[in-house]
């Protein structure tokens, strides 16, 4: 394992959503959930806890009102991070199928297991 796979973080919303991406990674990657919106307080917590200034942080949340908010929250204090999203029609990241899933973390360069390409 190279240093560069350790450097990833996906931050998500909730346990099942962790869940599903661990299924489909094929690289080490931190999964953090936020359990819904974050006080600046925890959200800065995360930030030292995980030295994510210095990662590369994907932000993966559901494609609903909170998950909006949290996203903007989110971009705010991580500029640097890079968004993936899914299809709205899934609303939520546990709820998308697993290729689609797949898909959109291999449009980040995120490495998954061949068997969830479509």
């Amino acid at each position: 394992m190279n240093m560069a796979e350790l450097n990833k973080v996906i931050i998500v919303e909730g346990r099942t959503d962790k869940k599903q991406i661990q299924k489909i990674l094929n690289e080490q990657v931190d999964i953090i959930c936020t359990n819904g919106t974050l006080g600046i307080e925890r959200l800065e917590e995360l930030i030292l806890e995980y030295d994510l200034d210095n990662k590369n942080v994907y932000i993966l949340v559901d494609e609903d009102d909170s998950g909006h908010k949290l996203r903007k929250q989110l971009s705010f204090e991580l500029p640097h991070a890079e968004h993936i999203y899914i299809d709205k029609s899934f609303r939520e990241v546990a709820a998308t199928p697993e290729p689609e899933l797949a898909s959109a973390l291999v449009s980040r360069h995120i490495s998954v297991d061949p068997i969830f390409l479509t």
